[in-house]
């Protein structure tokens, strides 16, 4: 008969953490928020540390290139999604690990023949007001000269007039060699007094812009995740069923870290391919999932894994319980899978980080989710509503949203991720939807890392691992869940007074 697994599937609503003593010096100053992203011998550093405990999930509505640079400025690390064509995933690998903080690649890029029309309106649709002028008016052609919408007039300039009639030549310019670096670039925007510093190449094609106006910018960014190069680190996801053909060309396109993306990774077919993974490219971090007990982490840590997402089913957008029945509550599998990190860690020597992925509704399941033993977060929801995610803003009658969908939905038709016997999906998994849009990301990031830091102060805890060691929990019930959300009616006032 059936074996029933003893305790109850809980989840993180659940659960609160009791206060424990602050002690002088613990502030969310002094709170240190890195984490191992990959397996290292226990007392030892990890080769890859997040600087913040989050990553974003491996799905086509969450992993941009542009989230993953705005995600690994703030110290954590995209995995970018697997569901195209290689070709495709590893652009996006080399858009992230090509970009240069203070270095822009210019987006406004003219040719000296076209009209001063055409780049007044080039400008209104890129919304900048430097332009390059190159040979073949793309941002590596070779340079010939720089313009500004100060340097021309509507009113003043005929429209129909070249680009050339009103640029400065390249000849003219403040100019830099590629090996130049971000701290010299600013030295000489201010000693120079310069507002752009162009950078070129050997041959004379343009590279990189450095502006003054980005010098502030830089200094928001302390905690960026880098490579030894200083390049942004960047993750991807791959698949058991094209990995193959797909992890070489992501590990030549300069890829950080890999994980193979599954509902269900306790199987044969991705311990196979962890093993294939680590046997061509042991230098190279490869996480395996998901998972939601003991036993499954050890088999995908013997099989080699990195690292090991847990999670069926809990996701926002996945309906995975509802239409086959499996899965666990995230907080029960995070707990039971820590505690076999831990002994997996006591008996090989070998630390196999621990992620939780899905099951987060609310910021203060974060501080529990890391409470509860996992060392990193992935989330999916969470990312996709902020403005670098992928899906299109949208206006609804409550406000802005943004375009958020499952793997398992027949929009994404993920069908490697969910094997249902076939080369399309048969039923859905997952749901196709919205979430209430939340801005930038560095702006939100930034708050809900505010909630946790004051968490673990509350909790006197000023690193990850002071936090899961010394964390108390206890189960609420639905009276004392009530008891935190009494209703309180708003006073009206009258429109004379307002």
């Amino acid at each position: 008969m059936a074996q029933i697994i003893d305790g109850v599937s809980r989840t993180f609503n659940e659960f609160l953490l009791l206060p424990n003593r602050t002690r002088a010096g613990c502030s969310p100053a002094t709170v240190d928020l890195r984490a191992p992203l990959a397996r290292h011998a226990t007392g030892e550093a990890a080769p890859i540390e997040l600087r913040t405990p989050f990553t974003s999930a491996i799905m086509q509505a969450v992993s941009s290139a542009d989230l993953a640079i705005a995600l690994a400025r703030n110290g954590g690390l995209s995995f970018l999604h697997h569901n195209r064509p290689v070709e495709e995933q590893v652009a996006d690998v080399r858009a992230v690990k090509n970009f240069k903080a203070g270095f822009v690649v210019s987006d406004t890029n003219v040719r000296a023949g076209d009209t001063l029309d055409r780049l007044r309106e080039l400008m209104r649709e890129t919304g900048h007001s430097t332009a390059a002028v190159t040979d073949d008016g793309t941002a590596r052609g070779r340079l010939v000269g720089m313009v500004t919408s100060r340097d021309f007039h509507p009113q003043r300039h005929d429209g129909a007039a070249p680009v050339s009639s009103r640029m400065v030549p390249a000849g003219e310019l403040a100019r830099a060699d590629e090996d130049i670096t971000l701290s010299q670039a600013n030295t000489r925007l201010w000693e120079e007094r310069l507002d752009c510093l162009p950078v070129l190449d050997a041959g004379g094609r343009l590279r990189h812009l450095v502006f003054r106006s980005d010098y502030t910018d830089n200094k928001r960014f302390p905690v960026q995740l880098v490579d030894d190069a200083k390049r942004l680190r960047v993750g991807a996801g791959v698949n058991t069923h094209d990995y193959a053909d797909r992890i070489p060309a992501l590990v030549a396109a300069g890829a950080d870290v890999l994980c193979f993306d599954s509902s269900d990774g306790y199987s044969d077919w991705q311990a196979e391919a962890l093993k294939w993974a680590k046997k061509h490219y042991p230098e190279v971090p490869v996480g395996g999932g998901n998972v939601v007990d003991a036993d499954a982490f050890r088999f995908l840590a013997d099989a080699g894994a990195d690292f090991v997402k847990v999670g069926v089913g809990g996701g926002s957008i996945c309906i995975t319980r509802d239409q086959r029945g499996i899965g666990r509550g995230q907080a029960s599998a995070v707990l039971d899978v820590a505690e076999a990190r831990d002994e997996y860690a006591r008996e090989t020597g070998q630390y196999v980080p621990v992620c939780s992925d899905g099951g987060l509704v609310h910021d203060y399941h974060m501080a529990l989710a890391l409470a509860m033993g996992a060392d990193f977060l992935m989330m999916g929801r969470y990312f996709a509503r902020f403005d670098q995610a992928p899906g299109a803003r949208v206006p609804t009658r409550d406000g802005y949203a943004k375009e958020y969908w499952g793997e398992g939905s027949n929009r994404a038709r993920n069908w490697q991720r969910y094997g249902q016997g076939g080369q399309d999906l048969v039923f859905e998994e997952g749901v196709d939807g919205f979430v209430p849009y939340a801005g930038d990301l560095s702006e939100g990031l930034a708050v809900t890392v505010a909630k946790v830091k004051a968490t673990m102060v509350s909790c006197g805890s000023a690193t990850l691992r002071e936090f899961r060691e010394s964390a108390r929990l206890t189960i609420v019930s639905a009276q004392s869940i009530e008891e935190s959300h009494a209703t309180v009616t708003i006073r009206d006032t009258p429109a004379s007074l307002a």
